[in-house]
């Protein structure tokens, strides 16, 4: 049996790429892009096709009670805890075909070239699909890989639901009877990996903008989640003076302003977006009663999160244009930074491929920020076109997605054979 120094220039990048065009089409969208939102049908399916695609080389299949799907090609030792390749299979509402996605099929890729060059290495191999990471049906994100990380709790995630009023536990049932049908045996608990590598498309656009295919990534920032509400007093639009109404859209208006002015004082870093808005009792000619909206806040320094966190506590402790206000702190997750040896191994590697590039840190979280914590991690970024994510218009070039699997496969091979 033959070891090569660099095993990724044995990847098939023809059948890898048509694995991920093939992936695309399992919750592909009439306009384009992909509505394969977590734990739906063509989630399930997505899930039943990887575990197809495996089985036939000759990878087992296991799931565990969040429905994170482990496909394991076997080492010499299996005693030794697995190096494990992951990210996720889900989509956003309207998202591209490649965020979350590659990095899976990247996972596929090492494991095909393990299979066709007839290499077992000292300890096993497992891909990883997590569940639900991007959060677009079930919020708070990335609860499959935080349960595993021992960071969230079980039941709390079980009793989530979605927009339509399914719970992530209802979802989560005909998940797990498909994947089982197919021969998916079940993990009761979670396990610490060897090490965990995440490939990734950048979402932003710095590598596009160097002409620079992939690379390496130190670390993500911290991202806090919260849901304000401001509750006003409904009342009719047409005969209500201005200055006797309890208006709690003007309320939640003059909030965000103060929201943004105490993000801006703490510096161009901050990431501050809100994603959701509603207005009760939605009506053209009422005065609103209450307000809800959502913000998501990032910054690379915990220590800044946690200063705008008091921030934000004091200004929901006062009235909005006579509107008291509420907040309600959906999820909080620290930055982190990544393992040095493995930055080192993947940045060597990734130069045999193409021209040494700037490290980055991730402005978007991914599944690795929890497995950070556990077992030593790391990331690679591959180039997409004007940075564009989480759209229809998301797209990366083969010839950069190449480089990074051919990356994460000599990686593979040196963290794994021991």
């Amino acid at each position: 049996m033959q070891q090569h120094s660099t095993l990724g220039r044995e990847v098939d990048i023809d059948r890898f790429w048509q694995d991920v065009q093939t992936q695309a089409r399992i919750g592909a969208l009439p306009e384009g892009g992909l509505g394969r939102l977590a734990l739906n049908e063509s989630d399930i399916e997505a899930r039943l096709w990887l575990m197809q695609e495996a089985a036939s080389l000759g990878a087992s299949a296991f799931h565990d009670p969040i429905g994170n799907l482990y496909l394991r090609r076997e080492g010499r030792s299996p005693e030794l805890p697995p190096l494990l390749i992951g990210s996720h299979l889900d989509s956003q509402p309207r998202g591209g075909i490649y965020d979350g996605a590659l990095g899976v099929i990247a996972g596929l890729a090492v494991l095909r070239t393990l299979h066709e060059q007839d290499i077992t290495l000292e300890c096993p191999v497992e891909v990883v699909s997590w569940t639900n990471e991007e959060g677009a049906r079930f919020a708070p994100g990335t609860p499959g890989s935080a349960w595993f990380a021992g960071v969230r709790d079980i039941a709390a995630i079980m009793a989530s639901r979605d927009d339509a009023g399914v719970s992530f536990e209802q979802a989560l049932a005909p998940c797990l009877e498909a994947m089982e049908a197919r021969g998916s045996t079940k993990r009761e608990t979670p396990f610490s990996p060897s090490a965990y590598l995440e490939l990734h498309i950048e979402q932003g656009p710095v590598l596009d903008a160097g002409q620079l295919p992939a690379c390496v990534v130190v670390g993500i920032q911290g991202v806090n989640w919260y849901r304000f509400r401001l509750q006003g007093r409904a009342n009719h639009a047409g005969t209500t003076p201005m200055d006797m109404r309890r208006d709690a859209v003007m309320g939640a208006h003059a909030l965000i302003r103060e929201l943004e002015n105490c993000v801006n004082r703490r510096g161009s870093q901050v990431r501050f977006t809100i994603g959701k808005f509603s207005v009760a009792p939605d009506s053209i000619n009422t005065i609103a009663d209450e307000v809800t909206f959502t913000v998501d806040l990032r910054h690379p320094d915990g220590s800044v999160l946690a200063a705008i966190d008091d921030d934000f506590a004091a200004l929901a402790a006062t009235h909005w244009q006579g509107c008291p206000a509420t907040l309600e702190r959906l999820s909080s997750i620290a930055p982190v930074t990544f393992d040095s040896a493995i930055l080192a191994s993947l940045e060597q590697k990734l130069e045999t491929y193409a021209t040494k590039a700037p490290r980055l840190v991730s402005g978007a979280f991914h599944d690795a920020i929890h497995l950070a914590n556990l077992c030593p991690a790391a990331m690679l970024f591959v180039a997409c076109r004007d940075g564009i994510s989480h759209h229809p218009d998301e797209h990366v070039e083969k010839d950069d997605a190449a480089v990074a699997v051919r990356t994460l496969t000599d990686t593979v091979l040196e963290l794994a054979q021991g």
